[in-house]
């Protein structure tokens, strides 16, 4: 069957028409998404693109166009999507906490709408909100949050007044039996007194029972208020009735006696009757086992309150002193007087202590107090500018870790006392407000968290694709891929913080994945390693044999080089491998070292001469004395030519100082005396040389060769002007007999003219041999006397230069001063100075000053060719023109001497000294 050849075309065609819309739609999408944000799909910058962003957002769009421009907006410029992510993240934040906010307002209504209040369950919504992170500073929780707080504080004050009536109950109560410890009549001025302000106490008190907040109140204070309302009324009605009955026994003396003993035994003296004492009660006999055993039990109470009393503990001394009252209580008629004294007197030191570490208690949450409210800075006010908000002194973690042990330190000052509830709610408002800090930075981390987390899972994902599509290194590049795999390695550890359980689970499926990836390499530095092995024993052979052959070796460390170029291994295990590569060959070097060095250690005479010149010559350079180190010079050069061994052996043999070898400067001074060198140092000098016979007349010295100096013109024989021209041979060619003269290389010349090889007789000129040195010196030697001569040409060339210096300073300063006797000498002027030159500048110094000459200025730095100064240039051009058409005159360079006598003679000026000076520098070294 016949296929057309357009059918997968035209199968094909709705799905390309469709992928087309869909590029068209997306296109369309994103222009509409570019047009809507002013532009930040097409601005060309990343800069541009979050600037434009930017302005987008501060207009509040839409959320649904937000989350759109950011879907588009993520794939193309991350940076420019993160303020949409984070503009998306705050809306969701805050719309969370807006549910949060009314989730806990309904609370805080509910508690507000209860007839009874707990201050504990108000307290813990307030703590619990700033946990949940509800936002407590903005409303409806800020109105709802003031409302709490005023009804506790309306509750805690009124269960604070609640003590205060109690306690002016007992007040009242205590004046009204004081009285019956006075007189009746006192009693009596005191009545009207005490009818005034039991009915006001009264009053006050049915005024807390009407207070609205009456019903939250502590259930251990309304009973404390009604028994006081009960006690201080029966014994206001004790009081008046004893006080009417005082009243009517004093007016009728039938009446009975009020009850009041004191107020009784008056009117008994009143009406005249004798008061007799009242004898006290005896006890009752008690049987001595019963009194055994109740002093045996409230003296064990009485111990164990005495102890925790001695160690200081308050909440168990508050225990034990309630077990010895319990005690005291059952068995108080049985005990003797001196146990009850004690017991009593323990209960007391229980109460004080009871009392001194509530006061201790309430000292140490003050300054958890303080501590607590210093966590954050308050700017200090600045007049005309408004109040700035507190700062936190603390970041999320250090914050979180101050909460903590605040909270722990007040936990364990509750254990020991009363709580206070004024200081608790202090604290824990302090408290919260830090803890705001700490939930921001816990959100922070949570979301880094999460973000990491994702890196991490991605990064693995990403390094099981690697190992899966990369089974091998591509064209051999192991390093290349080991590299990568330690750029993965690089990227987890730099992925970020993660808690340690989600660490220690993400740890395992990491190592798999990587193990996977380095299965490849392993496997081929497993190769590696068996070849370097291999190798290492290599290198012992080679280290071991008698003879070292270094192309072996060589060859071997090429091999070795290319093993470590192509397979990377651990660097700690690498060096540990070439250390016991290279150690046997090192052992076979160092014993060849040591060989050859124990053969030259071996020095002759003359290279310990040559170093022992050096070394003097070495110590005249650290001198910096130039005549020290020219004569150093000189030794060293005569102990290289050998006069120096020869002079020390002239002098061991006893030979007169006038017949020893001359140095090296005699001879070049032109000295006459000829004297026979040594026959030893003869031999040693040249060895091949035959030994000279006893009493033969010693051969004449060597002349030291002649240096070469180049010379201008044709320097052939007869064609210099101080040689004349050699006759000719005479005769035509082929005339001149065998012996007869001309070349030495001639047939007819003796064995002797002709020379004896390449370099010798008449074959290259009449060139002297060349001449004999004596034995080569040893490598020490020869180094020892090259740097000693290099330092010293150098240090010498530093001198010159400093007197150089020196000479042109001081010639200066002869001339500003206008003081001929302190120019400088000829010598240290130098070569360049004639004496004639030198008495012209002393008669232009010490004759008067006169105009200074510019065009003698100009001639000098026209010889010295050194710049001139910009304002002196036109007329250095003008005077380079006329010195053109003066052919016969000399030039400036020749002249220089005169032109700078006449500046001498010239007013001293520090501009043309400045001139001079740079001239002279030139003038003076050539």
């Amino acid at each position: 069957m016949a296929v057309c050849p357009f059918r997968n075309g035209f199968a094909n065609a709705p799905a390309d028409r469709k992928s087309v819309n869909q590029a068209t739609l997306k296109s369309t999408d994103t222009h509409a998404l570019d047009t809507l944000t002013g532009g930040a799909f097409t601005a060309p910058t990343s800069g541009e693109r979050a600037a434009r962003v930017r302005e987008w957002l501060a207009s509040d769009p839409a959320v649904e166009q937000m989350q759109e421009v950011f879907r588009e907006l993520s794939g193309r410029d991350k940076g420019a999507a993160k303020l949409l992510r984070e503009r998306l993240d705050e809306i969701k934040r805050s719309r969370g906490q807006e549910a949060i906010a009314a989730e806990w307002a309904e609370k805080a209504q509910a508690l507000l709408g209860q007839p009874k209040l707990n201050i504990a369950d108000a307290m813990a919504w307030q703590r619990d909100a700033a946990k949940a992170g509800a936002p407590l500073s903005r409303d409806p929780l800020a109105t709802l949050k003031g409302q709490l707080a005023d009804r506790i504080k309306g509750i805690e004050d009124l269960q604070h007044r609640v003590q205060v009536q109690r306690e002016a109950a007992v007040l009242l109560a205590q004046r009204i039996e004081v009285l019956s410890t006075k007189s009746w009549r006192d009693a009596q001025a005191a009545a009207a007194a005490l009818g005034t302000d039991v009915p006001d106490w009264q009053a006050q008190a049915q005024s807390l029972l009407q207070d609205s907040n009456w019903a939250s109140v502590d259930t251990r204070f309304p009973p404390l208020l009604d028994a006081s309302r009960a006690q201080l009324q029966a014994v206001w009605d004790a009081f008046q009735s004893a006080l009417a009955q005082a009243q009517a026994a004093a007016q009728d003396p039938a009446a009975p006696l009020p009850p009041v003993p004191v107020w009784a035994d008056e009117l008994r003296v009143l009406r005249g009757v004798a008061v007799e004492p009242v004898a006290k009660p005896s006890r009752p006999k008690v049987d001595p086992e019963a009194r055994a055993r109740a002093n045996d039990v409230v003296r064990e109470a009485l111990a164990r309150l005495e102890q925790e009393i001695a160690e200081g503990h308050g909440k168990a001394s508050a225990g034990a002193a309630a077990a010895l009252r319990n005690a005291l209580k059952e068995h108080g008629k049985l005990v003797d007087d001196k146990i009850e004294n004690q017991a009593h007197a323990a209960l007391s030191a229980a109460g004080e202590l009871e009392g001194w570490q509530r006061w201790r208690a309430d000292q140490l949450r003050q300054e958890l107090v303080a501590k607590a409210e210093g966590l954050f800075e308050h700017p200090a006010p600045v007049e005309g500018q408004e109040p700035q908000p507190p700062k936190p002194r603390f970041g999320g973690r250090k914050m979180q870790e101050q909460l903590r042990a605040l909270r722990d330190q007040w936990k364990q000052t509750d254990q020991g006392g009363v709580p206070n509830h004024a200081l608790w709610k202090r604290f824990d408002d302090a408290c919260n407000e830090a803890y705001k800090v700490v939930e921001a930075w816990l959100d922070k981390v949570k979301a880094e968290s999460a973000e990491h987390k994702a890196q991490r899972v991605a990064l693995i994902d990403e390094v099981k694709a690697w190992a899966a599509a990369n089974t091998t290194a591509l064209d051999g590049d192991w390093k290349g891929f080991n590299r990568i795999l330690h750029q993965f390695e690089n990227r987890w550890r730099e992925a970020g913080h993660l808690s340690e359980k989600a660490f220690a689970e993400m740890q395992s499926s990491w190592k798999e994945a990587i193990h996977a990836a380095y299965a490849p390499l392993e496997a081929v530095q497993k190769e590696s390693l068996e070849r370097r092995h291999a190798m290492i024993e290599d290198a012992k052979a080679l280290g071991a044999a008698p003879q070292l052959r270094v192309d072996a070796v060589r060859a071997l460390q090429q091999r070795w080089q290319q093993e470590a170029q192509t397979i990377p291994l651990d660097r700690k295990h690498e060096q540990k491998l070439w250390d016991a590569f290279r150690k046997p060959i090192d052992e076979a070097f160092n014993r060849k070292d040591q060989e050859r060095e124990k053969a030259a250690s071996a020095l002759s005479d003359r290279d310990r001469v040559v170093l022992e010149a050096s070394k003097a010559l070495e110590a005249a350079n650290a001198s910096g004395d130039a005549q020290k180190i020219k004569t150093a010079i000189a030794a060293l050069d005569a102990a290289l030519r050998g006069q120096a061994q020869a002079a020390a052996a002239v002098q061991a043999a006893g030979v007169p100082e006038a017949a020893a070898p001359a140095p090296a400067g005699d001879a070049e001074a032109g000295a006459d005396a000829t004297p026979a060198a040594a026959p030893d140092d003869a031999a040693q000098a040249n060895p091949d040389a035959p030994a000279q016979v006893a009493g033969e007349p010693a051969p004449p010295p060597k002349p030291a060769p002649k240096p070469v100096k180049a010379m201008r013109g044709d320097d052939r024989p007869g064609m210099k002007k101080a040689e004349p021209m050699p006759q000719g041979r005479g005769g035509k060619f082929g005339d001149r007999k065998p012996g007869m003269g001309g070349r030495p290389g001639d047939r007819g010349a003796p064995r002797d003219a002709r020379g004896d090889g390449r370099f010798g007789g008449g074959r290259f000129g009449d060139r002297e041999a060349a001449e004999d040195r004596g034995p080569r010196l040893g490598d020490v030697a020869f180094r020892a006397q090259r740097e000693a001569l290099e330092h010293a040409q150098s240090t010498l060339k530093k001198l010159a230069a400093q007197a150089h210096g020196e000479a042109l300073t001081q010639l200066l300063t002869a001339w500003e001063q206008r003081a001929a006797d302190q120019v400088p000498s000829v010598q240290e002027l130098g070569k360049s100075v004639t004496p004639a030159v030198r008495t012209s500048w002393v008669q232009a110094i010490g004759a008067s000053a006169g105009a200074l000459p510019g065009e003698a200025l100009l001639r000098l730095e026209i010889a010295a060719e050194s710049p001139t100064p910009a304002d002196q240039i036109s007329a250095r051009r003008m005077l380079q023109l006329q010195l053109l058409t003066r052919r016969n005159d000399p030039s400036p360079a020749q002249t220089w001497g005169q032109d700078t006598a006449r500046v001498f003679a010239g007013a001293y000026e520090a501009g043309a000294a400045r001139r001079l000076q740079a001239v002279l520098k030139v003038l003076l070294r050539g």
